[in-house]
């Protein structure tokens, strides 16, 4: 078995999903876990429009519908690039923009 990818976070991530309530925080860190360990999260979709192999988590509990994005697909970690309650049926702008942002941001970073 391989050691587990490291996480890293871009841009306000971490902090957001601090803001995350707790049941919900619990279960974005559980499926981060999993996706350091090499699988995939219980409930994700890949997210074409922020980047090639970006994914979203989704996460659903009384407190209402979360989402991590994050890319696993670079050797040296798993990088969350935004995270954020999801208030409509469809992921606002705002949200898909930051996230395509920092991917982008990532993707020049690591050209260096």
């Amino acid at each position: 078995m391989t050691d587990p990818k490291p996480l890293r976070f871009c841009g306000s991530a971490l902090g957001d999903l601090r803001d995350f309530p707790e049941t919900a925080r619990r279960e974005a860190g559980h499926q981060l876990d999993q996706v350091q360990q090499g699988q995939n999260p219980d409930d994700w979709k890949p997210m074409k429009t922020v980047g090639p192999g970006v994914r979203e988590i989704r996460i659903h509990d009384e407190a209402g519908a979360f989402r991590v994005i994050y890319v696993a697909q670079f050797e040296e970690a798993v990088y969350v690039l935004h995270c954020f309650p999801k208030k409509t049926q469809k992921t606002a702008k705002t949200d898909l923009d930051t996230a395509a942002r920092r991917f982008r941001a990532l993707k020049q970073e690591r050209a260096k």
